[in-house]
């Protein structure tokens, strides 16, 4: 029996893409990215609560995906009240901070297809510049960020919750990629070092555009104004045990871009 719109509103995105296919370039349009959502089982009606479109975008979203599901009828649109979105600048100071080392970890991202294309591991200097960078995954990216994240903001919410699981597999693939880059240098295997520097390049940035842009936020405005406080002396018990310099471990990644930046010019003397 064919069910209404209102009905697949409760269905589970993913099972919802499979009987429409043509919803999801719908959803492209408006930078919904469900379809290559690693989970997707989060309910059709949630989509628009998570990603937070304007309220006529969100009209017209709607209607159009109606449209689709059912042609020719005007279905009932899901309509809830809320308070309008807030902008980045007024997210929370604990929120704030993890976006400030997201900035970090996209800088060492954008270094790594310059350092994979130039790659020898014969050569000293190339073997420690990616252990280096695996030190910098490890301890800045994995350890300090990832952990506030893990072990301190997830905890505030539901763990089965599937948008925090898909994050959860992501830095469990970092780790992976970690390894294999660590593996590769003792191996001096120069295609597996690239292989894996460039994937989780390509991870960790799509990771951190989920987390700016949806994940963040929408957490951020379930967060009373309590935990908020609770979770910033957290983050900065967090940083107080944290038993590296972070700004050694950002000025390795600044010294990095200097480096490649200078590259050209040097060669052209």
């Amino acid at each position: 029996m064919e069910t209404t719109f209102e009905q697949q509103l409760e269905r589970p995105v993913k099972s919802v893409l499979a009987d429409f296919p043509a919803l999801g370039a719908l959803l492209g349009e408006f930078r919904i990215g469900c379809v290559d959502c690693g989970v997707g089982s989060c309910k059709f009606k949630e989509i628009e609560d998570i990603h937070r479109l304007a309220p006529e975008a969100e009209r017209d979203l709607w209607t159009r995906l109606a449209r689709i599901i059912e042609p020719g009828r005007t279905a009932q649109l899901p309509v809830r009240e809320r308070a309008p979105a807030a902008p980045a600048a007024s997210a929370s100071p604990p929120i704030r901070q993890l976006v400030a080392e997201h900035r970090w970890i996209l800088r060492w991202a954008a270094v790594i297809p310059r350092l994979a294309a130039e790659l020898d591991l014969n050569r000293e200097e190339d073997r420690r510049t990616v252990l280096a960078g695996v030190d910098f995954i490890r301890h800045y990216a994995d350890r300090r960020h990832h952990g506030k994240e893990e072990d301190i903001l997830f905890r505030y919410f539901d763990s089965g919750l599937d948008v925090l699981q898909a994050m959860l597999t992501d830095h469990v693939a970092g780790r992976e990629h970690v390894r294999a880059i660590e593996a590769g240098v003792a191996a001096r295997d120069d295609a597996a070092v690239r292989e894996h520097l460039l994937a989780y390049a390509v991870l960790i940035r799509e990771h951190i555009r989920k987390e700016d842009d949806i994940l963040f936020p929408w957490l951020d405005r379930q967060l009373l104004d309590s935990q908020v406080g609770q979770m910033y002396a957290q983050f900065l018990e967090a940083d107080r045990r944290f038993d590296r310099d972070p700004r050694q471990l950002e000025n390795f990644v600044a010294e990095l871009e200097a480096r490649f930046d200078a590259a050209p010019a040097a060669a052209a003397r």
